[in-house]
């Protein structure tokens, strides 16, 4: 629980500022002779999201390629992908990932809410698991430019849970760990990591389905909302 409001809120990356970019999958489906809906989709990742976080324990930091491989699995079965087209759909995912990061999908009303955030004298900044990529993926989403600095894990070398990429936030802001709020989509990973670092924490949970000890939102739009609350 939040008890008060913070100087500072940082943000994870994928699945909570960006998201899979639903029109690039739809053309892999489509040539794998896959149909596609958009919704089924949707609603399929954040079933196999749900696993990925119930599948991360105490000794897992949510980038163990079999997780997400399981994680895959289950998005592509749930979205319709058939198990004879698995093969060709997963490899042709990984390559345009390879490519070019997929994770550039922006929900509507994120950029503003972040603008929103800035105007009434929030810091901002993000800390991701990622793969060295993730600040030319903000780049091109159009979200870099509305946050201080991105702290990417496979260029710090450090992990969330971890408790030091959490403090390396705050230092960048030259605030204290208990001024700054983290907001992300994985319990254990990120609720769990800011809390052992000391920092405040918020779960984005849009298909409201964890049943956690936290305060939760539905999308980064809903934040400015949130922390008006929380000061009021």
């Amino acid at each position: 629980m939040v008890t008060a409001t913070p100087d500072a809120i940082l943000l994870d990356a994928g699945n909570t500022l960006v998201f899979a970019d639903r029109t690039r999958i739809a053309g892999i489906y489509r040539s794998a002779g896959v149909s596609w809906d958009e919704v089924r989709f949707v609603e399929a990742e954040l079933l196999a999201r749900r696993e990925l976080s119930q599948a991360i324990g105490e000794e897992h930091v949510g980038t163990e390629p079999h997780l997400w491989r399981e994680y895959f699995l289950t998005l592509f079965r749930e979205s319709g992908v058939p198990d004879e087209a698995l093969d060709v759909v997963s490899g042709a995912l990984r390559d345009e990932h390879e490519r070019a990061h997929l994770w550039t999908h922006v929900e509507e009303g994120t950029a503003e809410a972040l603008g929103q955030l800035k105007r009434e004298g929030y810091r901002l900044g993000v800390i991701s698991n990622a793969d060295g990529r993730m600040e030319e993926a903000l780049m091109r989403a159009g979200l870099r430019e509305l946050v201080e600095f991105v702290i990417d894990s496979a260029v710090v070398g450090m992990e969330k849970p971890d408790p030091r990429i959490f403090e390396a936030g705050a230092q960048r802001l030259a605030l204290p760990v208990e001024r700054c709020m983290y907001v992300g989509d994985l319990y254990p990973v990120d609720v769990v990591g800011a809390w052992t670092a000391g920092m405040s924490a918020l779960l984005m949970d849009p298909g409201w389905h964890h049943d956690v000890p936290v305060d939760r939102v539905v999308a980064i739009r809903d934040l400015p909302g949130y922390l008006a609350r929380l000061s009021g």
